[in-house]
């Protein structure tokens, strides 16, 4: 019992040797913050595409990127968006449900389809589409000109280098 009671002593006089822990700095961590933003953003326009034509937001983008790129499959569309496929692939059978988008089957592939805006869907889509517009140019009023031009290019080269990150090629 006493040789018990020495090793607790002795080790309460030992410093704490407590594994450290990764640190990561949320708020200096690019792809946090970009996601925080985008969410921020998202849920801002969608309060009021959701309100007046029941959308959701992955249902919006999937019109979004239907109404500039008609005739994609929903799998392309997934990639241009880099959502989930099987959240494009519920919010496609919503919105074929609900009339906003037409299906039809390639003639060669019958498994293949692509899919379009239906009127009913670009009746949203016109109404949606200008009140997106608006809000971002609400977002970016308080930044001149040139700062958005900047803003844009480094996007876009964000853009190439996650591509070559995540493809494993070197930077340049």
């Amino acid at each position: 019992m006493q040789l018990v009671q020495a090793a607790v002593q002795h080790m309460a006089k030992l410093p704490n040797r407590a594994p450290r822990h990764a640190e990561l700095d949320l708020e200096h961590f690019l792809p946090y913050r970009l996601s925080v933003l985008s969410n921020r953003i998202s849920s801002a326009i969608a309060r009021e595409y959701s309100q007046r034509f029941a959308l959701t937001v992955t249902e919006w983008r999937v019109m979004a990127v239907l109404g500039r790129y008609p005739g994609l499959s929903a799998n392309q569309v997934a990639q241009r968006t880099a959502m989930d496929k099987v959240a494009v692939s519920r919010a496609v059978a919503r919105l074929l449900d609900a009339g906003r988008l037409e299906r039809e089957f390639d003639e060669n592939d019958r498994r293949r389809s692509v899919l379009r805006l239906s009127e009913a869907g670009y009746a949203v889509y016109d109404q949606v589409a200008p009140l997106a517009l608006e809000f971002e140019r609400h977002v970016l009023d308080g930044m001149p000109a040139k700062e958005r031009g900047l803003l844009f290019r480094l996007l876009d080269r964000l853009d190439e280098l996650e591509i070559r990150a995540e493809s494993g090629t070197t930077h340049d």
